[in-house]
Parts: structure tokens; sequence; C-alpha cells
């Protein structure tokens, strides 16, 4: 596990978190806690994918689903938000090894253990299948070693991504090479049997510490699963025999779970387990995963560390709710952004003018932040959902967004000069404006800024007409003339990434700032470079951050006074 990092979350819905598991292409998992006291594995799904309605509700029914698997050998879902502007899913958490780890640590299983290991995941899956579901990604990774028996996880989202994105989307995977079975690459249909066949797989990773289909890149093990047969050298008598029909390419011809589980123990996993199941080594091992959760949990709740969570629950209950008013606050959950910029307060959406100005910003703090709520996005509980349109759009720009800063969600379209930006499907160059003082050339005259500009503004935003969250927009502003550079804005995003753009003043006005951004070049690449107009407008005590970025669905932000 992983220490959290400024900008992580610290709460998701009802869960305090305590630590980062892990990441792959769907999301991130934490350690989390209820308030009660339980360990969870808590999974936020990656950004992009809120935004597609189908996944949306693809994941909602597998998550429904999902609820009502309660074999021996998995673990069970606790709870979920689909609604949530980012979906997230907890389940309960084990203090064990992955199944990946304990053979990268300490080389293969012995066979003894591979049979209970075997007999366990086939358990799991015949009464997984007995509820009509498919767990569809049943690979090393996913599978925890306990003193009590072999556990299955992460039920619910590998299904609920398939249609939302391709196999070669990058960072996506509805499955895992060299683990998936044939029909699953070529899309003819997934059944039960695909389960079977990445069973098989893992039995051969267990027992030899090497996967069946070794390759150096994902193309070589898709290819090698469909066209070649699976390498089993290091297993021998009726393991290999078995693992050899549970990898055969004709899903027909692989046993059923059933007949996997009762060929490996005739009389239950259990009594397998009973007797003793792992290596002494991995036993040492897993008392020490429980000994450090201890640790961590005690170190957390001490007189030192900050009190629960305050305010009403995360997400579930806003979700419910509806968008955030006087009488009913957004929830306390936020992301905050990395130091030096301070955790943000109001709730992320923007409010009319003339509403009663936020308080101003605390004091820079190098505290992760919160999740946010589903008040983030303004209108409904959890926002205004885009059209299809809108995310076909966002699709076919990318395979796959993080939520960055000033995203890259829209293709742009270059003119003669090849410059981007605009608005979608007229010109893509900057919006001109016209100086109402000297050209740069002139700085015998300049224009300056404001008083009532100048300083470091702070606020939560929201893109494509407030419908997606954006995180934290730090602004600062210094004197300049008109041609020179004005100031900065620093993005923090939901997931913790950071972009810087330069200002450059361009016009000042009575109602306003208008300036040109461009991104630092120093940015990460998911950070849209792009020069676009800006404009700064107050409102009451604070100013309403306007970006003209097509790429990054035009984000606006309304900014409290920071520094």
């Amino acid at each position: 596990m992983h220490p959290l990092e400024a900008g992580e979350p610290t709460a998701v819905g009802p869960y305090r978190l305590l630590g980062r598991l892990g990441s792959g292409g769907m999301g991130r998992v934490y350690l989390g806690r209820s308030a009660g006291g339980r360990t969870v594995a808590v999974k936020i799904v990656h950004p992009h994918f809120a935004l597609d309605e189908e996944f949306r509700a693809r994941f909602r029914r597998e998550v429904e689903a999902a609820r009502r698997v309660g074999g021996a050998w998995t673990a069970p879902v606790l709870d979920a938000d689909p609604e949530a502007p980012v979906p997230w899913v907890a389940t309960a958490y084990v203090a064990g090894p992955s199944l990946t780890a304990a053979v990268g640590e300490t080389g293969p299983l012995p066979p003894h253990s591979v049979r209970v290991l075997g007999a366990g995941l086939a358990e799991a899956l015949e009464a997984v299948h007995e509820l009509g579901l498919v767990h569809r990604d049943v690979k090393p990774s996913n599978v925890l070693l306990t003193v009590d028996g072999p556990l299955l996880i992460d039920f619910g989202i590998a299904r609920a991504t398939d249609g939302t994105a391709s196999l070669t989307s990058t960072g996506v995977s509805i499955g895992s090479p060299g683990y998936m079975a044939p029909e699953q690459i070529l899309g003819k249909g997934v059944t039960g049997a695909a389960d079977v066949f990445s069973l098989g797989a893992v039995l051969v990773h267990a027992a030899t510490g090497a996967p069946p289909f070794p390759g150096d890149s994902s193309a070589a093990l898709l290819y090698k699963v469909v066209h070649e047969e699976p390498e089993l050298d290091g297993l021998e008598g009726d393991l290999r025999e078995l693992a050899a029909a549970c990898l055969a390419k004709d899903p027909a011809a692989r046993p059923a779970p059933g007949d996997v589980a009762r060929r490996l123990a005739p009389e239950g996993a259990s009594r397998l387990v009973a007797a003793g199941w792992l290596p002494s080594r991995l036993v040492e091992q897993v008392g020490r995963s429980a000994v450090r959760l201890l640790n961590l949990e005690a170190a957390d709740t001490g007189p030192e560390a900050p009190g629960p969570v305050s305010g009403p629950p995360g997400f579930s209950r806003a979700s419910a709710e509806g968008p955030a008013t006087t009488a009913n606050p957004a929830p306390a959950g936020r992301f905050g952004p990395p130091p030096p910029m301070p955790p943000a307060d109001p709730p992320p959406s923007l409010p009319e003018p003339g509403d009663t100005p936020p308080q101003e910003t605390a004091a820079p703090s190098s505290r992760p932040g919160r999740f946010p709520g589903a008040a983030a996005a303004g209108g409904e509980g959890r926002g205004r959902r885009p059209s299809r349109g809108v995310v076909l759009a966002v699709a076919g720009a990318l395979a796959v967004v993080t939520a960055g800063s000033l995203l890259l969600l829209f293709p742009f379209r270059s003119g003669n000069d090849g410059t981007g930006g605009g608005t979608p499907g007229g010109d893509h160059s900057p919006t001109p404006v016209a100086t109402t003082s000297s050209s740069p050339s002139s700085p015998s005259s300049p224009v300056p800024v404001p008083v009532r500009y100048l300083g470091t503004w702070e606020g939560q935003g929201a893109a494509l007409g407030g419908a997606l969250p954006m995180g934290t927009f730090r602004v600062t502003v210094r004197q300049a003339a008109v041609g020179e550079k004005a100031g900065t804005v620093r993005h923090t995003d939901q997931i913790g990434g950071v972009c810087d753009d330069v200002l450059t003043l361009r016009q000042v006005t009575e109602t306003e700032l208008v300036m040109s951004s461009e991104g630092a070049g120093a940015n990460r690449p998911n950070c849209v470079q792009t020069e676009h107009t800006v404009r700064l407008s107050p409102v009451g005590d604070d100013l309403v951050y306007k970006s003209e970025s097509s790429g990054s669905g035009y984000p606006e932000a309304r900014l409290s006074k920071a520094e």
C-alpha cells in the first residue's frame, strides 16, 4: 500500500481513506474505513467513464448483480454509488497478498496450495455463474491469498466497461491479455466458459510462476492466446491435464467450474483450507500484513489524528437528495489540490450573481483533499448529463481521458495557421480582442490592471455547462500592461493531476479582464497547450473565471480571494 499523496482523496462517500492500494486502466483502489471501523477496498473509476451514460447504466446494473454474490471464496460488495460525479464501489478488504505479489516475492506455490487455490476459485465461479453472471477478469492480481482460503475480487466494473471502449483504447483493459479467453479477445460473446479459461491460466501462473502464454507485448499475448498452445512446463500429472482442459480453445471443450472443483478437492475446498493450505512463508506474510493494517488504523485514530469527516455522508445521500442548496449543502467530501493550494470551499457548483459570496479559503496546506460530492456538477444530484452527441464527441477525441487540467475533451480543428481553440465548428483560432491601450510596442501609455483583480484567487470549476466537475482552479493576477505576462492559472483535477497556464493581458474593460492563456512548457501530455482566451469578471467579492478552450469543454469557476 502507498500513502496518500497531496491531491488524492481522503474520503469517498462514508469511507475515510487510509492509503492507495493500486491503480489500473479502469480506476484507482484505496484502503478505506467506515465510521463503524470496517476496513474496505474502495475502487474509484477513472473520471472519463462518468461522461458515458451507457457506462453508468451498466455499472449500476453490474454493481447490483455483484451485491448478490456471496460465496465463501469472494469478497462481497458492500457499497457503491453509480450516480456520483465519479462512480465508485466498496468491497470487503482482506489483509493478504495477491497471487501476483505472492508468486513474485516467494516463488510458485507448492502443488497442494495450487489444488486448494483452484478448488476455491472454481467454487466461487460456480456460485457466480449460477446467478447468471460472468466475472470476465479472473487473473492473479484479482486473487487474494488469506489463511482462510483464496478470495476472488473485482466484480462489477470489468463488465460495465464492456462496450464503453475498445480493447485498443489507451489505458483501458476489458480483461487482461494472457488471461483472456480466445472468444473474449475475438468479441464472439462471453459465457462462463471464459472464466474457466482464465482460471486455467491462473493455475499455471500459481504453479510455475509464469503465465501459460508469455510475451513482451499485449499484441503478442493476444495472438498467442488465440492461435498457439499454452506452455505448461513445470506442471505434472492431473494438474497439468486439468490446466490443459481449462485452456482449450473451444469453450464447449472446457470443464464446468463445479467439475474443476471436484477434481481438485472431492470433499470441498473448505476441508483442505482447515488443514492448512499456505506454505509457512506466506502465512508469515499474511500475518505481517494484518499487523501493518492494525498499526495503520491505530496511528490514524490516535489523539493527534484528524477527526472524522464532518457534514452529511458523501455521494449516496447527495445523489439521492438532488442539488446543493442552503438547506441541503454539498457533501463534505471533495478533492483538494496539492501544496501550496489550500482546500477549496464552497462547493464546486457556480453560484449565481447576487449569492452570498463564499468565505475566503484557508491557509495553504499540503494535506490531501477530499473526493467531490454529487453537488459538484450543479443541476441534478450528480450534475446535468451531457447529451449522447457530446459523449460521442468526447469518446472520439480521446480513447481514454484522465481528468487533467484543461483536459483534452474535444478534437481540435486546425485553421490555416495550424492553431486550435475557439468554438466547435467555427474558427478555432483564439478569440481576437481589441485593446483599450497602446500596443505592446508602446509601453509609454499602459492601461494598468485594476487593483480589484490583483492577487491569488481560487475555486472549484466545471465544464460542459456544469456537467463535468473539473477540480480546483487557482488564478494569480499581477500588474501588467497589455501584451505583457499578467499571471498564471494552475488547474488541479479530481485525481491530483496538475497543469499550469501562463496568462498574457489582451484587454482591460470596465467589466472584465481579457487574457490569452497558453500551457506552460513543463506540463504533462494530458494538458491542453493550445492558446485560448480567458475572461475574468467581478461578481460581488469574487471573480468568475471563464475559459474559451473548446478542448477543455469551456470550463468556468467562481473564485474567492486566497492571497
